[in-house]
């Protein structure tokens, strides 16, 4: 044994030849972490001491070779000063450094997983070979950072400035056929040849065949274009990542820039450069609401995972309602593996269903994503039915019909007769209370929520609704079911709008009054996208259906009248009393006209403009910076009351839920997380400025204490 560590061993494989596996202990998968970072550094002496080395094999006894790094720690490092933060990405990059400098060519066995700081230690070896299931890449912008360890000074010198860019800007995970095409690694390989085959070319290194010297000549001195040739590929490039990166996440464009500096310097200037801008992204708002959301979405995995343990074997599963909804469900569960039965009262409803599932695979297979057969074959364990044959073997049944409390209730009550007692029922309602759906149950303790959002392919978050009488197994049930479905199921106790459409609707109610007050719904929505949200609140109406959003409101109003029921005629009531319900009809606050592909194009209407000035009842100056705060003003309140009121677990499902289910800013990290940056006590006095609009502008109690006590959500 050359070395004996906790993360990582280095010792010979035969003669002259050792191998450095990384093989982090009690960890399920490697990451740089302090622990890891200092063994490797010491491995790294102990191998250049050895008198007899002729090569190095790096592996991992992990299914993933290295994750990235450990972030937990690494935040904690983010808060120190500026000196102590470089010093410390300094010795981390002295570290990578020697190890490439080994007096014996290096090759990598790229088993799974090698990301962030884990693909960097493969650029710091000679040669890289990759298993044909792993990814590798360099995804740190993702949380608003670039990379730390020589990633943004070895992979231009490796795969070329223009590859480089855009493997770093956009942090993308890269599949072998796109690694190996860009040069990113030397050869792709089968899992059960990539030992050998890594050995086979180090011991090809070791005999003079491949020049493992001129790779590190490559890697150590200035990118080997002219400045002509440098200033092209750096112009277009740039201007490539800011387009796509917006002027909200500084990260891409960040790291261009430090390729750009550093392409003309040689590797320890280079180095240098790096962490210059790695310190300077660490301390904008962005980097630490991208890493908290990361950290939170650990978090709620973590508990979902949890709570699943209980949820038993879910072999069938059923959907009531056929329709975009229903189709949208049977298709993710089949085509996430659990079959399903699709239960509609007419054959339109079950040819919707079918055309929905079948749309959204066949748009999979022109896409390369998935084969003719496979469609075939998820299509086929989707069983659409007039009749409830086959309900005895559902383990799981979600309720999916129209969203009115007696015919949900009706429903459920005759469904409950046909399957098993162990059987769990699930309402997909987006406001309507569960404990009172239950109310029509015989078996309550076996009925919960299940909240998907529109269009269920597409977003990622499942509201799981804990009624009265719901039990743990019935939870644990879905949660089990919405992980094999792809989702991110977070756990919310009952309330009206339950959590995501109860902080929703003082966000719309706060648009109304800004409408009332003289606003612009074409400026609030311009505003607004520009602030980061995916979509404006006049053009999200348009999209949910401004039929649906207002009598969701009515269940608001009626659960929340202090909070949520005007005192005065919206401008979304005048759109639904006129039937102007969106995109479903091609009329709401925008016209709809189908553009070149068939998708609806959002035009400006007359009509609209003249009904949003009949709702107005003063016209009040209002600045980009007003519209914001009304807008989110309520929004953020709510959420702290559904905190308050243990409607959710803790302030990472809140965000996480904003993230997922309403495309709420990841740069800014969630209402909580937009709290927390601005200071509980500016927002606070910002809250105060608008008292006057009535209870959703006034914070609650707990938000008082936590600005005196200079209190914040996250520490």
């Amino acid at each position: 044994m050359i070395y004996q560590g906790k993360a990582l061993t280095a010792k010979y494989l035969e003669e002259g030849i050792a191998e450095l596996c990384f093989d982090l202990e009690g960890d399920s998968v490697n990451k740089f972490n302090r622990i890891t970072l200092e063994e490797l550094g010491e491995a790294t002496a102990a191998l250049a001491s050895e008198s007899g080395l002729k090569g190095v094999l790096v592996t991992s006894g992990k299914p993933v070779f290295i994750v990235g790094a450990d972030i937990t720690e690494f935040t904690e490092l983010f808060k120190l000063p500026d000196s102590d933060l470089r010093e410390w990405a300094t010795k981390a990059n002295t570290v990578f450094n020697d190890f490439e400098d080994l007096p014996v060519p290096t090759v990598v066995a790229i088993n799974g997983v090698a990301l962030g700081g884990g693909f960097e230690m493969c650029l710091s070896c000679d040669f890289r070979v990759m298993s044909s299931t792993a990814v590798v890449g360099l995804p740190e912008v993702k949380l608003g950072i670039n990379p730390g360890f020589g990633g943004t000074v070895r992979l231009p010198r490796v795969i070329g400035c223009d590859n480089a860019m855009m493997w770093i800007a956009t942090g993308n995970h890269q599949k072998p056929a796109a690694a190996l095409s860009d040069g990113g690694v030397d050869a792709v390989v089968a899992p059960e040849a990539l030992i050998d085959a890594s050995l086979e070319l180090l011991k090809g290194a070791i005999a003079g065949e491949f020049d493992y010297q001129a790779r590190r000549v490559e890697k150590t001195t200035p990118v080997k274009l002219n400045d002509i040739e440098k200033m092209m590929s750096f112009t277009t490039g740039k201007a490539m990542v800011a387009q796509q990166a917006g002027r909200h996440m500084p990260a891409p464009i960040t790291a261009a820039k430090s390729m750009e500096r550093s392409a003309g310097l040689n590797r320890a200037e280079a180095v240098e450069v790096e962490i210059d801008h790695f310190i300077k992204l660490v301390r904008t708002p962005q980097s630490g609401a991208l890493v908290g959301l990361f950290l939170s979405e650990q978090a709620v995995s973590k508990a979902a995972r949890g709570f699943a343990k209980a949820g038993g074997e879910i072999k069938q599963a059923a959907v009531l309602g056929a329709g975009i909804m229903g189709g949208g469900i049977a298709y993710q569960s089949a085509y996430k593996g659990t079959p399903i039965l699709m239960k509609d009262i007419a054959d339109a409803g079950l040819e919707l269903g079918m055309k929905e599932a079948g749309k959204l695979l066949a748009k999979r297979v022109s896409r390369g994503r998935m084969t003719a057969d496979k469609m075939s074959s998820v299509l086929n364990s989707i069983r659409p039915s007039l009749s409830y044959d086959g309900f005895d073997k559902a383990d799981v049944i979600v309720e999916a019909v129209v969203e009115n409390a007696k015919v949900k209730q009706s429903v459920l009550a005759e469904t409950e007769k046909h399957i098993r007692n162990d059987a769990v029922l699930a309402s997909n309602t987006s406001t309507i209370s569960i404990t009172r759906l239950a109310e029509a149950l015989e078996r309550p303790e076996n009925f919960c929520g299940m909240h998907f959002f529109n269009p269920v392919h597409a977003m990622p978050l499942v509201e799981v609704i804990r009624g009265e009488k719901t039990s743990d197994e019935t939870i644990a049930k879905v949660v089990k079911y919405a992980l094999q479905m792809g989702k991110t199921p977070i756990v919310v106790n009952d309330c009206p709008g339950f959590y995501v459409n109860r902080v929703l609707f003082p966000y719309f109610a706060g648009f109304d009054m800004l409408i009332r007050d003289g606003g612009d719904f074409r400026k609030i929505d311009k505003v607004m996208e520009g602030f980061g949200m995916p979509m404006g609140p006049a053009y999200l109406m348009d999209v949910v259906g401004i039929d649906t959003g207002y009598h969701a409101a009515e269940v608001m109003a009626e659960g929340f009248p202090e909070r949520m029921k005007h005192d005065f005629t919206g401008v979304s009531q005048l759109m639904f009393e006129a039937k102007r319900f969106g995109q479903k009809n091609g009329i709401g606050f925008y016209r709809y006209e189908e553009d070149a592909k068939g998708k609806p194009k959002k035009c400006e209407d007359e009509a609209a403009l003249a009904m949003a000035d009949s709702a107005k009842q003063s016209s009040v100056e209002l600045s980009d910076e007003d519209i914001i705060a009304r807008m989110m003003i309520p929004m953020c309140i709510e959420t702290v009351r559904c905190i308050d009121e243990g409607i959710l677990r803790d302030p990472a499902d809140a965000d996480m839920g904003l993230v997922m289910g309403i495309g709420f800013p990841v740069f800014r990290g969630g209402a909580l997380r937009y709290i927390d940056q601005m200071g509980v006590k500016a927002f606070c006095e910002m809250a105060d400025r608008f008292e006057n609009l009535g209870p959703l502008y006034h914070p609650t109690e707990s938000l008082r204490q936590m600005a005196a006590n200079g209190e914040s959500f996250f520490k």
